[in-house]
């Protein structure tokens, strides 16, 4: 039973306070991590943590427990060193390394919560008490060096028989995005979760396991130091390489071993989380505890293989007993002049040198394997003098190593690389010309054949494209797309529009004022009526060009569209005047998805015309822009396909000789 009138005491340095502060950690996750430690060094054998709608976190443990003398002589004492104990830097039943050292880690709970309140039952003695941060805060700012009394929890409030639960209320961070992300969390912060460790962690009543950590889809490559890197590489459902690497390194002339893993994803967005998190790290552990969160970040490694790393290293030795602390305060990272972590630092970076060297070889050699998987690509090759073969492999060796996810960029990144050989080829064609005798026709009609060939063969690919960018409008306007999709599709594709339109070249101050000037017109008008501009663009010869782009199937008069064009007008003529550059014409151009209601009337089409005209203005339908893009296009694509040698091999070459090679392959 519980004397109620117990008194605890947490004892309290003010100086130490002032140092910490109540915000220690940064994240949620961190948070819980310390509360399972704290189990971890319990020996307790299951931890749960629950999070309800109101944000609430209560933590239980099976642990061992502590009585009312352990509460105020170990966890109220800030500042208890534990190992500094006889007997304490072990566990008394699991024979565990402890993994607490300062006796600071409570302090975290502060970090996220306002209220802590503390159940702990051991040999039959149950008790509890709430920790305060506004109470303690008051006595930090009296100055007094005294000891602060925690509130003691009723016999009748203490619900559990073994171990400790800690409740933490007021919480005053956000918690984590969701409960997978946190799972995720938990799970790569230990590596000593799971039932193979006899100490299992739910979270929500869910169990969190070693693959919660997500990496056994993800390696695509791996370099192991220990069993444990070796456990790791077993779980690996899509390994293609493996490779032990000597764990061992010397600290002051004294020999020590890493643990642990490296490797590399087939692909570098294989690593980016669904939260925006990223995977692209190594964490140092030790004890089976998160010490550092990425250790990649301290090197200046600046190889394309450095996007696609992450690991777990273990490295024991920076937590020995009889050494000092070597974490930093807040515990999620280490102090980076001490010898030992020089040692590792060392280590690593040898490791990933390695690693950097042997990745770009073996990226390069699946690269090629992964091109020749094309039969019209080996049958390219095969038409490339040895030099120039050998060349292009090495290429296609080296986009394999660019962080390009995408099977379909992948493609024109191969292609690219094709139509630059072909650009050296008609170098060397050029160079022939010289060489051949003056009298010589047969071979001039040769070269000059294989020229128009390569000339043919890009326009193609071209045309290709262009074909592409527009179908995306179709669908655009098909789906009634809003005027900013359609905007940014037409002004990176101005040819659309009209062929023989570039891009502009107005000078940036001028672009921005005439903006500007636009922006300030358009305001006046809601969404229901014109909108805002769309497009602003200058041409070569000194042209201003400004295009409203409406929705496929909104309804408008020609009214409506001078009403605006009239704005637009008076304000640009403005900008132009100021700028001494009056003179300069200025055309709209209005692309519209419905003929405009007034076209109906008996000579209406005409009349809204010559007003258009009037105000150097035009209607452009969508259907007709589309019409006359794909004619113009699709005329010299037919005639051309059947023809030309690399047209063909462009066209044979399929995204799906781009999906990356199988492991076994």
């Amino acid at each position: 039973m519980t004397d109620p009138d117990r008194t605890y005491r947490m004892t309290l340095s003010l100086n130490l306070l002032n140092h910490l502060g109540l915000n220690l950690y940064s994240n949620v996750p961190a948070v819980l991590s310390e509360v399972v430690a704290n189990a971890w060094d319990a020996d307790a054998e299951k931890v749960e943590i629950e999070i309800d709608t109101t944000g609430k976190i209560t933590i239980t443990d099976d642990g061992h427990g502590m009585s009312v003398e352990d509460a105020n002589e170990r966890y109220l004492l800030v500042g208890y060193e534990r190992r500094n104990h006889e007997g304490r830097s072990e566990t008394p039943k699991f024979k565990r390394k402890v993994m607490g050292r300062k006796g600071i880690g409570k302090l975290s709970l502060f970090s996220i919560a306002e209220n802590i309140e503390v159940h702990s039952a051991k040999d039959g003695e149950f008790h509890g008490f709430i920790l305060e941060s506004d109470a303690i805060k008051e006595i930090i700012k009296e100055g007094k060096e005294e000891q602060y009394h925690p509130k003691v929890v009723s016999p009748s409030n203490i619900q559990i028989r073994k171990g400790t639960r800690i409740i933490l209320t007021d919480v005053k961070r956000q918690l984590y995005r969701s409960s997978v992300a946190l799972r995720q969390r938990l799970a790569r912060r230990f590596s000593v979760i799971g039932p193979n460790h006899q100490f299992r962690v739910f979270l929500d009543e869910r169990e969190i396991l070693p693959e919660d950590r997500g990496y056994q889809d993800k390696i695509q490559y791996i370099w192991t130091f220990d069993e444990r890197g070796n456990k790791i590489r077993e779980s690996a459902r899509n390994l293609a390489r493996d490779e032990e690497r000597y764990p061992g390194l010397t600290v002051n002339g004294q020999a020590f071993n890493i643990g642990g893993w490296i490797g590399t994803a087939r692909k570098a967005g294989d690593l980016k989380l669904e939260n925006g998190e990223s995977l692209n790290g190594i964490v140092i552990l030790v004890r089976g505890k998160l010490a550092q969160e990425d250790i990649l970040e301290e090197f200046s490694e600046g190889g394309v293989y450095s996007k696609y790393i992450f690991g777990e290293i273990h490295a024991d030795f920076l937590d020995e007993d009889d050494q000092d602390d070597i974490a930093t305060t807040s515990r999620q990272k280490i102090f980076e002049d001490d010898p030992r972590y020089i040692a590792l630092h060392n280590k690593l970076q040898g490791e990933l040198r390695y690693i950097g060297n042997h990745w770009t070889d073996i990226r390069n050699e699946e690269g090629m394997k992964v091109a020749e998987q094309s039969q019209a690509i080996r049958n390219w090759l095969q038409g490339l003098n040895p030099e120039h073969r050998k060349i292009a492999q090495r290429l296609f060796g080296r986009i394999n190593q660019l962080p390009v996810d995408s099977d379909t960029e992948k493609r024109q990144l191969f292609i690219g690389n094709i139509l630059a050989f072909e650009s050296l080829r008609f170098r060397h064609l050029t160079e022939q010309i010289e060489k051949i005798a003056d009298d010589d026709l047969t071979a001039l009609s040769r070269v000059f054949t294989q020229l128009d060939d390569l000339e043919a063969s890009a326009y193609y690919q071209i045309i290709r494209d262009r074909l592409d960018v527009i179908n995306k409008l179709i669908n655009l306007v098909d789906d009634n797309a809003k005027e900013k999709a359609i905007q940014t599709h037409l002004f990176n594709h101005l040819w659309l529009l009209d062929p023989s339109w570039e891009r502009a070249t107005s000078t940036e101050i001028m672009e921005r004022r005439i903006r500007s000037a636009l922006d300030a017109a358009s305001k006046p008008f809601t969404e229901d009526e014109l909108y805002r501009l769309d497009i602003y663009y200058m041409t070569t010869g000194g042209k201003h060009v400004i295009i409203e782009l409406k929705r496929a199937g909104r309804a408008l008069r020609t009214e409506d569209l001078i009403s605006q064009i009239s704005k637009y007008h008076g304000e640009v003529s403005k900008v132009l005047t100021e700028a001494d550059r009056q003179n300069e014409r200025v055309e709209f151009v209005c692309v519209v998805g419905r003929q405009l209601q007034d076209w109906s009337n008996p000579g209406g089409r005409e009349r809204s015309d010559n007003t258009l005209d009037g105000q150097n203005a035009r209607v452009v339908m969508y259907d007709h822009l589309i019409d006359n893009a794909q004619a113009a296009y699709r005329d010299y694509l037919s005639k051309q396909k059947e023809t030309e040698r690399l047209s063909k091999l462009l066209t044979d070459i399929s995204e799906e000789d781009f999906k990356t090679l199988s492991p076994d392959s």
